[in-house]
């Protein structure tokens, strides 16, 4: 007997739907959960934990995490791990990055009668080049070598000043009428990173002014092309979550850390030179050095002692 047309689609539907939750839903988490137990697979397929001697898990090796106390400054028996924009930082539930770009220069500033009562302002805004500037400056403090940095001003702003006057045809201000230090609060600093600028003198923001009609203009300043702070000590990652810091962040910060746990820094470049791993397949990416393995071995070796 011959079944109906439609009788027969649905048949086939269901045999299909049958056919494709054994493969997809039984067959294929299988395969890929007994592939997690080959060898050399299995330890990073639990996690990539990182125990200490008693067994005691550390965390894991492949997310990041911040070494700071409950005030959030940093210890100083430990490698610190680059920023997060994670959250408060390195918050799994809120992974992510800042998505500000290289021409995000210009804050937001504080109301000063919020900022003098103790308050937070919800409508002031940190740029990037900001925070670029005050993490060079506080890492510069820690380790005990200069923040400076292009673009900042010595007090950890961004150096950026706005030209109020008559443009030309390519939209520049050929003579400026008025020049002000747009990241800079007369509130908060008695005067501007510098004195005058194209023969007028430099003004402090104000909180309230409008200068969305100024040409804003970046300045260099005279801090070296290569800065004592490294790059991924200033900048967060991607994920917020990156577990990894360069081999040159990890040096500045051996003299602290040797001083810190009472060791020669030698053999705390000794440690770092044990955790440090190289290009992917010797070619992708650059050379690493994993913050969590590099504390534990230096917990392990060199514990530390208030």
């Amino acid at each position: 007997m011959r079944l109906p047309s439609p009788v027969r689609r649905h048949l086939a539907a269901l045999r299909a739907l049958l056919v494709l939750t054994v493969i997809l839903g039984i067959g294929y988490p299988v395969a890929i959960w007994a592939v997690a137990f080959l060898p050399g697979l299995h330890h990073r397929a639990e996690g990539s934990m990182v125990r200490t001697a008693d067994g005691r898990v550390v965390g894991s090796r492949i997310v990041g995490q911040a070494f700071t106390d409950a005030n959030g400054d940093p210890l100083k028996q430990y490698f610190q791990s680059r920023p997060s924009n994670a959250g408060d930082g390195y918050d799994p539930r809120s992974t992510g990055a800042s998505n500000l770009g290289p021409e995000d220069v210009v804050d937001t500033l504080p109301d000063p009668a919020l900022v003098k009562a103790g308050k937070e302002d919800e409508n002031a805004r940190i740029s990037l080049l900001t925070q670029v500037c005050a993490r060079s400056k506080a890492v510069g403090e820690l380790e005990g070598v200069s923040g400076a940095r292009p673009f900042c001003t010595p007090g950890g702003v961004g150096a950026v000043l706005a030209l109020i006057g008559p443009r030309d045809r390519q939209g520049h201000v050929t003579h400026p009428a008025r020049v002000v230090s747009l990241n800079e609060e007369c509130g908060v600093v008695a005067k501007p990173f510098v004195a005058a600028y194209a023969g007028v003198r430099v003004e402090c923001a104000t909180y309230g002014e409008d200068y969305a009609k100024g040409e804003v203009v970046p300045v260099r300043g005279g801090a070296p092309a290569h800065p004592a702070v490294p790059a991924d000590a200033v900048t967060a990652g991607g994920s917020g979550l990156d577990p990894h810091i360069s081999p040159a962040y990890a040096r500045l910060q051996a003299p602290r850390i040797a001083q810190t746990r009472g060791v020669p820094e030698r053999q705390v470049l000794q440690v770092i030179e044990h955790n440090e791993d190289g290009r992917t397949l010797g070619f992708l990416g650059e050379p690493r050095v994993d913050v969590l393995t590099l504390n534990a071995e230096l917990d392990q070796k060199y514990p530390y002692r208030a």
